[in-house]
């Protein structure tokens, strides 16, 4: 060290003066450039080809960009921010999406939330209420608090809000199958709170375009689903002219498996279809477009993601002006952003922190309004309060400490981000244009054929994570030999359910019944007719009538949707046509048919209320890959249903699939059914969000085996064959 010294001091000391690096005779060239780089790593190809379809080169210059100008912040198109001053005038709004058990326990975590520095409540609400149902339905009895708040009243709508002022605060809900009933009940607690609707400030998702392609907690069909789209734009821009009428939502389609150019393409798309239906139910385009809000996923990759918010606004300035808007402000597009769910996994959960900053600054980089960062441990549960704070302060520290907020659009004018915009501008066009074709977004979402570009997408990012061409940190690379395990929320569902159903059965046994009656029968008349649905539904809540009740009213009219799930083919297995690993799990399926006389048969149940089926849909089209018979269960069914299904199709294995947690009641039941019907040979399987605390109790009531979230598929394959009786040594030679 002393040497080491000296020298720096002899250094630092010398008279001698230093020698100036020659100027070059030339600038080296884009060739130049093309040739070192070869050299250094011996001609291998640089070029990443995105799932996207665009070719990302390695080096940008200014040759990429020509032709392409971005425009100043706050002027048309908006490619760099609706805002001159953007988040040097003011940050983004920090969001928490949160909801959970009771209404009285989300009312004191919004508390804690906002004291901590949150600045506007992003509500969860459970799926029995957004599928229409009270708490007292025999079909959610699994649901009830367990994936956000229960909501069944006016009464429940004021607890979650109580010592919260609507008049002070901006109340972003996401909601679209019951979102009537969750508007009329907004309305009416704010009116009873003595703030006057027209000083209500926030969002109502209302987007049921994407529901119908990706998330499924629809109610109605269709057509009656877009007339209460209109419905809800004619009210609330007469009556509350501060609520944003729809949140557009990309978010539900990257979940479900979607490319950020599909997610682009057909958010963008379904709003514009949004505008048109508001349009021809007689609206001015310039009096209710203002009020239109979009909602983006940001996932991992993270320039990908600043782009595509930046080409989202462009392309918005474009269509708005096709369809006619006049004013600046329609053409507008303002987004709320939330990091990517689907990022986050199981193992190793404590990289997730990680993993939501980097989503968090790519949001922030690419202009958002508003933000919801996910917690570490969602991939598992609930997040807890300790969870939670560490997710809104990731926000916090990006506003107060890291000085990001200083610069409007600090990465305008990088070559490789105005170029990759580019890109998706014109890639995501060419989509829209391709709807615009054939009539539209919701004709192309009847047609199915956004939902299988989507389907195809998530089968081949799984087959790259499963082959480790994708890496995961913890999940498929660092790998930890072993996981400790984490402290996790848990929701008493019966607890929760039976307060639920003695609160419903309060407010009935108060209200006027008559009156209650009769405003029904006027919602069930407006629904035959064209009487603005939500002007009724708030008479209906006033009258203290249930969510289930006034959903119920318009499904007396427009009936319940439903569908059934189309796996696709052929994807999972083409990633592995060479592998050899698929080839060995490909003759064990033909050894066990050929043991059983018959192709092995799945059933791939979704039990509840959970529409999510990115899981369920890549575990049918794996498996139908390999060659099982494979039988996709319609949404939404109870156990009792589940269990038919299975004994009717003599089915060797069901594979139960939950991401809401309703796993501890409906996967024992559904097995308790089974041995019912002395069929307790039919093999039980559970997948999904399932926290590890919980495995056991799954295996004593009779779940043979539990693939978390990040389970590899192949792995899960060959685990099934074991169960079939097919033991699959890794040297099995071809039978």
């Amino acid at each position: 060290m002393a040497e080491m010294e000296t020298n720096l001091g002899e250094d630092a000391g010398s008279t001698r003066e230093p020698t100036a690096a020659p100027e070059p005779t030339t600038r080296p060239s884009h060739a130049d450039w093309q040739d070192a780089a070869a050299r250094e790593v011996k001609g291998r190809d640089l070029t990443w080809h995105t799932p996207e379809g665009i070719d990302v080169k390695p080096l940008y210059t200014v040759a990429d960009v020509e032709g392409w100008d971005p425009g100043l912040p706050g002027f048309a198109p908006f490619t760099r921010g609706v805002r001159a001053s953007m988040y040097a005038g003011r940050p983004w709004t920090i969001r928490q999406y949160a909801g959970f058990s009771t209404a009285e326990e989300s009312n004191a975590f919004y508390r804690r939330n906002l004291a901590a520095g949150q600045k506007g409540l992003s509500v969860a609400f459970d799926l029995a209420t957004h599928r229409g149902y009270d708490s007292d339905h025999p079909r959610v009895t699994g649901d009830v608090g367990k994936a956000g708040v229960a909501i069944d009243t006016v009464e429940d709508m004021k607890i979650l809000f109580d010592g919260i002022p609507l008049d002070q605060m901006s109340v972003s809900m996401t909601m679209n199958g019951a979102v009537i009933p969750i508007l009329a009940f907004f309305i009416v607690a704010g009116e009873e709170q003595g703030v006057e609707r027209k000083l209500l400030d926030g969002t109502i998702q209302n987007d049921i375009l994407k529901e119908f392609m990706v998330r499924n907690t629809y109610i109605y069909p269709p057509e009656p689903s877009m007339r209460i789209i209109s419905d809800i734009f004619a009210y609330t821009s007469r009556e509350m002219p501060k609520f944003n009428s729809i949140s557009i939502s990309g978010y539900h389609m990257q979940e479900a498996g979607a490319t950020q150019l599909h997610e682009l393409a057909f958010t963008i798309a379904d709003g514009i279809d949004y505008v048109k239906y508001g349009v021809a139910s007689g609206l001015d385009i310039d009096k209710f477009a203002g009020r239109l809000s979009f909602f983006f996923a940001i996932g991992m990759n993270f320039f990908m993601e600043v782009a595509k918010l930046r080409a989202a606004r462009v392309l918005w300035h474009r269509a708005m002006t096709q369809l006619g808007a006049k004013d600046e402000r329609s053409k507008m597009l303002r987004t709320h952003c939330q990091t990517s769910g689907v990022s986050l996994t199981e193992q190793d959960p404590y990289n997730n922190v990680m993993r939501t900053t980097i989503e968090a600054m790519a949001a922030m980089l690419g202009g958002t309004q508003s933000l919801h960062t996910n917690a570490l441990d969602e991939a598992i549960a609930l997040p807890t309060d300790f969870s939670a704070r560490i997710a809104r302060n990731t926000q916090i520290v990006l506003q107060e400490e890291t000085g990001m907020t200083k610069v409007v659009d600090p990465l305008g004018g990088s070559y490789y981000v105005e170029s990759l915009t580019k890109s998706l501008v014109d890639g995501a066009w060419d989509i829209i244009e391709r709807v615009e074709r054939e009539g539209g977004m919701a004709k192309a979402v009847a047609a199915g054929w956004p939902k299988a570009m989507i389907e195809e997408a998530a089968a081949a990012r799984a087959a790259r994570v499963d082959r480790g061409e994708d890496v995961i940190v913890g999940v498929n690379k660092y790998r930890l030999a072993g996981e400790a395990p984490i402290d996790i929320l848990d929701v008493d569902n019966v607890a929760v359910r039976e307060a639920q159903v003695r609160r419903i059965a309060v407010v009935k046994a108060a209200r006027d019944e008559a009156a209650c009656q009769r405003a029904l029968d006027a919602l069930r008349e407006g629904a035959r007719g064209s009487d603005n649905l939500l002007a009724l539904a708030v008479d209906a809540a006033r009258a203290r009538a249930t969510l289930g009740e006034i959903s119920a009213a318009m499904e007396d009219v427009f009936g319940r949707f439903g569908t059934q799930p189309k796996p696709v083919k052929g994807v999972y297995g083409g990633a592995y046509a060479d592998d050899e690993r698929w080839a060995r799990l490909v003759r064990g399926v033909e050894a066990t048919e050929r043991r059983l006389g018959r192709k092995p048969r799945m059933l791939v149940a979704k039990m509840g209320q959970d529409g999510h089926d990115r899981g369920a849909n890549l575990v049918s089209s794996m498996f139908g890959d390999l060659g099982f018979e494979v039988v996709p269960g319609p949404l939404f069914q109870t156990p009792k249903e589940a269990s038919a299904l299975a004994l009717e199709k003599d089915v060797d294995v069901v594979g139960a699939s939950s991401l809401a947690a309703g796993h501890k009641t409906l996967i024992p039941e559904l097995i308790g059914h089974l041995r019912e019907a002395g069929r307790a040979d039919i093999k039980v399987i559970a997948g999904g969000v399932i926290p590890a605390q919980d495995y056991d109790m799954l295996r004593e009531a009779g779940v043979q085996a539990i693939f978390g979230p990040g389970t590899n598929l192949i792995q899960a394959a060959e685990e099934v064959l074991r169960l079939l009786g097919h033991n699959m040594p890794p040297d099995e030679e071809a039978a």
